[in-house]
């Protein structure tokens, strides 16, 4: 690569860069962290505030969300992005998934995409209503995949803590189906042997297969290294080829364990260092979902695990109050939202218990939030419904179900849920059957416009003073 092409690309970032600055200083960018481990629906919820805003701007579809309610936005579309060498976020493909007949839910993420849109509205507050009649709220969206989120708390780890935590996850009964080949096989590893490269790619495939399975059966979220499920370009790398050792202590320099561990640390200076200051450094608001019914679903291990994994990763990012020179050189996140996703699939009288679970497993993470100055709300939602509430009487009693396609039938279907508790409950209160929260298709949408629960809430608590 030729220097003047190098001063070209560095010019263009730094052009990006002062005019996100000039922006950030007029209050006009808003950079908002839609953070989720895989699975807890980031694609769906971009692919739905985009449409919800660009074609279903009315008050009767976002009655909550105050520029709309008030007639104030005047219109919504996407904008080229300034980030030109990130892929743009393929909101046709996904929005066409959902309006698919029948729908789907669109793929699941397998790379960094960016989007922007351009909020244009009429102020009715403050000095910028006497500045101009119209103004513009850039709002810039990062999607990325679950499993590298996860990857964040490595950050302060070492290879030693890391391996301890991970195996005493591996090791929990609840997951030992699927990791007995590997713990087996761990076994008979001898870390203090010289580098054997033919047994570390043998027990690396076998600790990717356990991942894999872990992923695919179980809703986890220390799925670590996230790149192993995901390895995009570093596909066979052994950047990315480490695994969890039950020996630990002084190891000679060509030590098998030695090996490792300068994988592990490789991993976190060239990988992870990299997409943490690259696209988590600089956010203005945060969203975080959290797929807690599932959580319900794997039973009481995992939910203490996504808990774990909740608070590790948030605390990753920079929170707290930002003056005027803070905001535009060093912004940090002011207002996060920790939302339930998918609320849809229990009955609508059961989603404020949904909401107090959320609250519950968050309480001291939000306490130390707020204790920052940050401003912080928890709520249950649907950013794409796969359900419809139905009432059902049977022999004289209501039961409140809820209709809609599951992810294993052809059909569909009328479904009672389970009621979620709405506070974290001891093994012994865990229900003997645990529970079966049901996994829906996207519900087709009518006449092209798609259905949610709580959007424009979403959308108020996140932007909506900015939109003044």
């Amino acid at each position: 690569m030729s220097v003047k092409r190098v001063t070209h690309k560095a010019l263009e970032k730094l052009q990006s860069k002062a005019q996100k600055t000039l922006q950030r200083s007029l209050d006009q960018h808003v950079k908002l962290a839609v953070t989720g481990f895989s699975g807890s629906g980031k694609t769906a919820f971009i692919t739905a505030l985009v449409k919800h805003l660009t074609t279903q701007a009315n008050s009767q579809n976002l009655p909550f969300f105050d520029v709309v309610r008030e007639q104030r936005l005047i219109a919504c579309k996407q904008v080229p992005q300034k980030a030109l060498d990130m892929p743009t976020f393929d909101y046709a493909s996904a929005s066409a998934h959902l309006l698919d007949n029948p729908p789907r839910w669109p793929p699941s993420t397998e790379r960094i995409n960016t989007l922007t849109l351009a909020l244009k509205f009429r102020s009715h507050s403050g000095l910028r209503q006497h500045v101009a009649s119209d103004h513009t709220l850039y709002l810039e969206l990062i999607d990325y995949p679950g499993e590298w989120l996860m990857d964040l708390p490595l950050l302060n780890m070492t290879y030693e803590q890391w391996c301890k935590t991970q195996l005493a996850v591996l090791s929990t009964p609840a997951y030992s189906e699927h990791c007995a080949a590997f713990l087996s096989e761990l076994n008979h590893f001898d870390a203090t042997a010289p580098v054997d490269m033919s047994t570390l790619n043998k027990l690396a495939e076998l600790y990717q297969a356990t991942l894999t399975k872990l992923k695919k059966y179980t809703k986890l979220s220390q799925l670590q290294p996230g790149r192993m499920l995901i390895p995009g370009d570093l596909a066979g790398a052994p950047v990315i080829q480490f695994f969890p050792l039950l020996t630990h202590g002084q190891q000679h320099q060509d030590s098998q364990y030695a090996q490792l561990e300068s994988r592990f640390e490789a991993y976190k200076k060239q990988v992870i260092t990299p997409f943490y200051k690259d696209y988590f450094c600089a956010f203005d608001r945060q969203l975080v979902l959290v797929d807690i019914l599932g959580a319900l679903n794997d039973g009481p291990d995992t939910l203490a695990q996504t808990k774990l994994a909740l608070k590790e990763t948030v605390d990753m990012f920079e929170h707290g109050k930002s003056g005027l020179l803070q905001r535009l050189f060093k912004p940090k996140i002011d207002k996060v939202l920790f939302a339930a996703n998918k609320c849809d699939a229990v009955a609508l009288s059961e989603q404020d218990s949904l909401t107090r679970l959320l609250h519950a497993l968050l309480c001291e993470q939000e306490n130390e939030l707020k204790f920052s100055g940050v401003t912080v709300d928890t709520m249950t939602i649907s950013s794409v419904k796969s359900c419809q509430p139905k009432q059902v009487n049977e022999s004289g009693n209501l039961l409140h179900c809820v209709y809609g396609r599951p992810l294993t039938e052809s059909e569909y279907i009328t479904y009672l849920p389970p009621e979620p508790p709405d506070h974290v409950l001891s093994d012994a209160q865990w229900p003997e059957n645990g529970f079966n929260f049901l996994s829906f298709y996207p519900y087709p949408a009518y006449q092209g416009q798609l259905e949610h629960i709580r959007l424009d809430h979403t959308l108020q608590f996140l932007i909506g003073d900015k939109l003044t």
